[in-house]
């Protein structure tokens, strides 16, 4: 007689203040919706006879009390997801059932988890969770465990057949680890500053289990920053079109994705049809009060790098933030005017947000400019599309506006036109960028109706 499988949920809990989940009132918004990939590679590594479930709040928050009792439940979370997170923790708890939290935020911010979960795991759980899984299935799951930096050989294919329904991205990861280490970012603290591959067969035959067309490289850069890398980049390039996978891609890189035609050419066969890249700041003091002297070298023209990433057929998505220590008043005009001037199809503007494990992070609580602090409750304002910190020449109303009055510009309906136009006349598919666009312009009302109502909920509480 067949035993009954152990039942496991993998929960990705939802954080209600990012619009960019709200599909139902914008349909462009199922485009900016990502799979959680982590609960799918942990899945690949879960014994045959756990029964795996991966709920996924963003796309629908599940009754979980109509649903089966689990044995074990296993949650990650950005620092925008904890308190959601530690939510669901509760409510499973109060049913008996053993909770595991992993993720960068229960890893930076250790002790609290601690406090509202069973079992925390810390750094890359790969290695680590059969051991987990095993623990828990004979009662004896410890307090944490450390999965520290996985071998990238050992990183298993991803279950994607276990989230095969609506999605309009697949999702996968080639590399780990960033050398730049920039002062906001939190992903040199999570996955270390050294650059990891996967094995290129791995990439390409998990590229084939992919039901969705069109999929997201999560890498926070697939292609690296020196020869070598760039070389490793080539050759998954080569071999992703080799295998004609028939898949288009969008991934992050650094503006040194510009400087070699070959890697441009290989990109694009491979399927690229855009990357995200960060520009952080229109001047040079920004870009060194961040760390990202990267950003400074060859006296880079910015303009040009994109041209020439564009006539591969691959769109460029700008990244700012805005709330530098010099910003002043202006500064989302001038960050308007500065992606318009590079002719990116699309412009991502961001608060400047301290992140737990971050270089700001420290240096702004040493100053005690965290304006939000009421934790766990706070941290779903953590979402890059809140100002949470005390900025130095910026008050909070007049960052909020700054924010308002970049977006205003940039997708101004003239200028959605005008790059439209110029896409066409370029001989590019301009389909991407429109619904870019047209996603970021419906966002601008509901972030509006966010930004009144964070004033009105926490404003009081921000020493301006």
């Amino acid at each position: 007689m067949r035993s009954v499988a152990i039942r496991l949920y993998l929960i990705n809990p939802s954080n209600p203040l990012v619009s960019l989940t709200h599909v139902k009132e914008s349909r462009w918004n199922r485009y900016r919706v990502w799979k959680p990939l982590g609960l799918m590679v942990l899945a690949g590594v879960t014994p045959p006879e756990w029964g795996i479930s991966i709920l996924d709040e963003n796309t629908g928050t599940p009754d979980y009390s109509a649903m089966p009792r689990p044995d074990l439940v296993g949650i990650t979370a950005f620092t925008s997801q904890a308190n959601r997170a530690y939510e669901v923790a509760a409510h499973f708890r109060q049913l008996g059932v053993p909770v595991v939290m992993g993720g960068i935020h229960a890893t930076m911010c250790l002790d609290e988890a601690l406090e509202r979960v069973d079992s925390v795991v810390t750094g890359e759980a790969e290695a680590i969770w059969p051991r987990v899984l095993d623990d828990a299935r004979r009662g004896d799951l410890k307090r944490r465990y450390d999965g520290g930096l996985a071998e990238m050989d050992n990183v298993p294919l991803a279950r994607h057949d276990l989230l095969s329904e609506g999605y309009a991205f697949g999702a996968i990861q080639t590399t780990r680890g960033c050398p730049l280490n920039c002062t906001f970012c939190s992903v040199s603290a999570f996955n270390g500053t050294h650059y990891r591959q996967r094995p290129i067969a791995d990439v390409v035959r998990e590229f084939q289990l992919i039901g969705e067309r069109r999929v997201l490289i999560v890498d926070d850069n697939p292609i690296g920053t020196r020869a070598d890398h760039i070389a490793r980049a080539k050759d998954l390039f080569r071999a992703m079109a080799q295998a004609n996978l028939k898949k288009e891609w969008i991934g992050q890189a650094t503006i040194n994705f510009a400087d070699d035609e070959e890697l441009l050419t290989l990109a694009a066969r491979s399927g690229c049809r855009g990357v995200f890249i960060g520009f952080e700041t229109p001047t040079p003091e920004g870009l060194r009060e961040l760390g990202k002297q990267f950003n400074l070298l060859r006296g880079r023209d910015f303009r040009a790098s994109v041209r020439r990433i564009q006539r591969h057929n691959i769109l460029v998505v700008g990244s700012f933030i805005i709330g530098l220590d010099i910003d002043r008043q202006g500064i989302g005009q001038l960050i308007a005017e500065a992606a318009s001037r590079y002719a990116v199809d699309n412009l991502n503007a961001l608060f400047l947000t301290p992140l737990p494990g971050t270089q700001l992070w420290e240096q702004m609580k040493s100053e005690d400019r965290i304006g939000l602090k009421a934790f766990p409750e706070d941290w779903k304002y953590y979402t890059l599309s809140y100002p949470v910190a005390r900025y130095r020449h910026l008050s909070l109303d007049a960052i909020i506006q700054e924010m308002i009055t970049c977006n205003r510009s940039f997708y101004s309906i003239p200028r959605i036109a005008h790059r439209v136009l110029t896409s066409i006349w370029q001989l590019r598919n301009p389909l991407i960028s429109l619904i870019g666009s047209l996603s970021y312009r419906s966002n601008i009302r509901m972030d509006n109706m966010a930004y009144a109502d964070f004033k009105r909920q926490r404003g009081a509480g921000m020493v301006e």
